[in-house]
């Protein structure tokens, strides 16, 4: 019987999810390196895989807890640019499904962009409700990051329907109308925070990315509006623009053609 290649060996493991499939047992008396090469590869993908899912599990704890308790409508919050010298920060609430899976969920700066896009079309779709908030450089100035964020994450849950019964935040202590909890790190504990991390980030992200079409010397759409060598070399030699944050060092140092200066 003619081998198969192994582009074929390949193309048919990629449809094989059942360790106990006796072309896995084929592919073990097989000689050939590549062969070899193929199996481990694809037995390094299931434990990865069996892997997300049990750190899936594990951040379902808050939520099942909470629904033990009584409650039914779980939000989770977070927030997304409270570092940057330019541009709104981010806070996005999230109500999941009691059955939502989606092994890999994390906190949104484990994931690679790419991942951040494909999972936030899903949660989404999925999310039995889902909001966002910015909050710009002029309102941050005027009250300070901390109540800025604390602004955008209770406008965001406000605008949810329907409204949570409980909510879980990350690290942040919120006054609201009904339970909430801080949990610190909480986007890489809770899976509701996690979504919500998500949405946060890639919305303020393409916040950003438009905004370097206005003003392309910034490297908005690479920097995100972080401190980086080429952003700070661009205010020094264009001054700020009306979306950075005065009250942020070293922009409150700068004259006043915003230009920052030396000492």
């Amino acid at each position: 019987m003619t081998k198969l290649s192994i582009t074929e060996i390949e193309n048919r493991l990629s449809s094989i999810t059942d360790e106990q499939d006796p072309f896995l047992r084929e592919l073990g008396l097989d000689g050939r390196k590549g062969v070899a090469a193929l199996l481990k590869k694809w037995n390094k993908a299931r434990l990865d895989e069996e892997k997300m899912k049990a750190k899936f599990f594990e951040m379902t704890a808050f939520e099942k807890r909470a629904r033990e308790q009584g409650y039914k409508w779980i939000a989770g919050t977070d927030e997304a640019g409270r570092g940057p010298l330019a541009g709104p920060v981010a806070a996005a609430a999230v109500i999941l499904p009691e059955d939502f899976f989606l092994p890999g969920l994390d906190d949104s700066k484990r994931l690679t962009a790419k991942k951040r896009e494909e999972f936030e079309e899903i949660i989404k779709r999925e999310a039995i409700a889902f909001s966002t908030c910015l909050i710009g450089a002029e309102e941050i100035d005027e009250l300070n990051i901390y109540q800025a964020t604390i602004k955008a994450m209770k406008a965001a849950i406000a605008a949810l329907s329907p409204l949570p019964d409980y909510v879980i935040a990350d690290a942040v202590k919120l006054d609201l109308p009904f339970p909430a909890e801080a949990i610190i790190k909480g986007d890489a504990k809770s899976i509701t925070i996690a979504a919500a991390s998500i949405l946060a980030k890639n919305e303020r992200d393409r916040f950003m990315k438009h905004l370097a079409q206005q003003f392309p010397a910034y490297g908005f759409e690479k920097n995100m509006g972080y401190g980086t060598k080429e952003h700070m070399e661009a205010i020094e030699k264009h001054g700020i623009t009306p979306y950075h944050r005065k009250s942020f060092a070293p922009i409150k140092l700068a004259d006043e053609s915003g230009n920052l200066l030396n000492n």
